[in-house]
C-alpha cells in the first residue's frame, strides 16, 4: 500500500476531467493536478518546447513524492511520452492508448475521426495506433480554437457552435461512426460537437478509460492507498493568476476546487504577482 498522491498534469484545465474520473474511481486516492497555465495552450507550440514544458512539470511531481504520473494532455503524451518513460521511475500513465482502445471497440463501420490541437493531429500518434488495427479508416481534424474555447469557460455559444461545424464538416462528409476527442479539453464541449455530428456517432474520450489504465497499475504494482488513507486534492498552477484557474474549473467541473496554489517548475519563470 502507498499512501502518496497520484501526479495529474496538463497544459490546463482540461486534464481535470481526467482528475476527475480519476477521482470517482479511485476515492481514497490523494491528487497532485498541476495546470501549466504559463504556457498553455500547448497544441501550436513547437514539439521541443511542449516536451520541454512538460517535463519541467513533471519533474515537479516526482520532486513533491508522487507515486504515478499521469500524463493527461494528448499533445504532451504525443511529445515525449517515450522521454518521460525513460526517465522516471515511477509509473507512467498517457491518455492516447486509452482512447485509441475504446474508439476499436466501439466502432461498427471502421471509419474513425480524430479531433485534437495541431501539435496532436500532426504528430500522427492516434493516425498510427489505429492504423495498426484491421478494417480501421482514421480522418483526422485539427481543432485549435477549442481549447481557447474552454480555457475561456465558453461552452454553449453561437460562436462555439459556428467553429464547431466548420471544424467537424470534414468528418461528417468522411461519414464516421465513432470520433475519439483527442484532447482533454474537448470532452467539456461535448454538447456542441455531439449537436454537430449528430446521435450516430459516438463520441470516444480518454478520461474514464485512462482511470481504469490508472487502477490496474496501482493495482498491479501494489501502490493503492491503504484502506484508512485520507485521500487530499491539491491543484497547481504555474500561471500568475490563480483566481482565473479556481473560477474556471469550478465551473466546468461543478464542483468546488478550494484553492490552488502557485508552483516553480524547473527553468519556467512565473511572472510577479502584486
Amino acid at each position: 500500500m502507498d499512501d502518496a498522491p497520484i501526479g495529474i498534469f496538463d497544459s490546463g484545465v482540461g486534464g481535470l476531467t481526467v482528475a476527475r474520473a480519476i477521482g470517482d474511481q479511485l476515492p481514497r486516492e490523494s491528487l497532485l493536478y498541476i495546470g501549466d497555465t504559463l504556457h498553455s495552450p500547448y497544441g501550436p507550440k513547437p514539439i521541443a518546447d511542449v516536451r520541454r514544458y512538460a517535463l519541467e512539470v513533471l519533474d515537479s511531481l516526482v520532486d513533491q513524492g508522487v507515486k504515478m504520473l499521469v500524463i493527461a494532455c494528448n499533445t504532451a503524451s504525443a511529445a515525449m511520452l517515450h522521454d518521460a518513460r525513460e526517465r522516471y521511475a515511477v509509473p507512467v500513465i498517457e491518455v492516447i492508448r486509452p482512447a485509441v482502445r475504446t474508439a476499436i471497440a466501439t466502432t461498427r463501420t471502421g471509419r474513425i475521426g480524430v479531433i485534437g490541437t495541431q501539435g496532436t493531429i500532426g504528430s500522427g500518434a492516434y493516425q498510427d495506433m489505429l492504423g495498426i488495427a484491421p478494417g480501421v479508416e482514421v480522418f483526422t481534424a485539427a481543432c485549435p480554437r477549442f481549447v481557447e474555447f474552454v480555457e475561456a469557460g465558453i461552452t454553449d455559444t453561437p460562436e462555439l457552435l459556428a467553429v464547431a461545424e466548420e471544424y467537424l464538416a470534414p468528418l461528417r462528409a468522411a461519414d464516421v461512426d465513432t470520433l475519439v476527442l483527442g484532447c482533454t479539453h474537448y470532452p467539456f464541449l461535448t454538447g456542441a460537437i455531439s449537436y454537430v455530428m449528430g446521435p450516430e456517432v459516438s463520441l470516444v474520450s480518454s478520461d474514464s478509460e485512462t482511470a481504469k489504465d490508472v487502477y490496474r497499475e496501482l493495482v498491479s504494482r501494489d501502490l493503492l492507498a491503504g484502506a484508512d488513507a485520507t485521500p487530499r486534492h491539491v491543484y497547481e498552477a504555474t500561471g500568475a493568476d490563480t483566481a482565473t484557474f479556481t473560477a474556471l474549473a469550478n465551473r466546468l467541473l461543478g464542483r468546488e476546487v478550494r484553492d490552488v496554489r502557485l508552483v516553480r517548475t524547473g527553468a519556467i519563470d512565473l511572472p510577479t504577482t502584486r
